[in-house]
């Protein structure tokens, strides 16, 4: 299994409007076959010095192994998704887990 979690900080002029159309483009990698399991989120309003609040969206998704991975990131879902939004980010963390 291969946990991908990504954190992204959007832009700090990104519109109510904008961060509604990344929501949904976000949505839409769900569709992936590969993907397992499937989570987008954006900071619980827990307030403790070891939990980061400030990005502005999660994505968690569930591979079943490393080939799924790599089939996710060429996906053409995956790249409609960076190719408009990608405009948007001030950065993005990933952790990859196995």
């Amino acid at each position: 299994m291969i946990a991908h979690h990504v954190l992204f900080w959007l832009k700090a002029d990104t519109t109510a409007e904008q961060k509604a159309a990344f929501n949904a483009s976000l949505q839409t990698l769900e569709k992936i076959e590969v993907v397992k399991t499937f989570h987008i989120g954006t900071p619980a309003p827990i307030e403790r010095a070891v939990v980061d609040t400030t990005y502005t969206f999660s994505l968690i998704l569930f591979f079943e192994d490393l080939a799924a991975h790599d089939v996710y990131q060429v996906h053409s879902l995956h790249k409609a998704f960076l190719d408009e939004f990608k405009q948007y980010f001030e950065k993005v963390i990933i952790y990859d887990a196995h």
